[in-house]
């Protein structure tokens, strides 16, 4: 992807959620909740301090990640909707 998230931005792919329940009923798409992990497809540089040095991201390209559900801000990308967040909104690494 020709896309870099500027400073402590990453952009992340939403992981598909459950098809059916624990029980084997299938959810319907109006029923179904918005996953909360992801697979990050791109990172920043990173923050900067005051003077100058940078704080290095602690996730990178590929990780699967658990974030709010409410978290990011919806972007479309190449025709695919994916997220864009924060580090700080990142909950951690699966």
């Amino acid at each position: 992807m020709a896309f870099t998230p500027l400073h402590d931005r990453v952009l992340v792919r939403r992981l598909e959620g459950e098809e059916k329940t624990a029980g084997g009923l299938i959810i319907p798409e109006s029923a179904k909740e918005k996953p909360a992990e992801g697979e990050i497809i791109a990172v920043g540089e990173g923050l900067r301090k005051e003077n100058g040095d940078l704080i290095p991201m602690a996730v990178k390209v590929g990780d699967k990640v658990l974030f709010g559900k409410w978290n990011g801000t919806e972007v479309t990308l190449n025709g695919e909707e994916l997220l864009m967040m924060k580090e700080s909104d990142i909950f951690g690494i699966l």
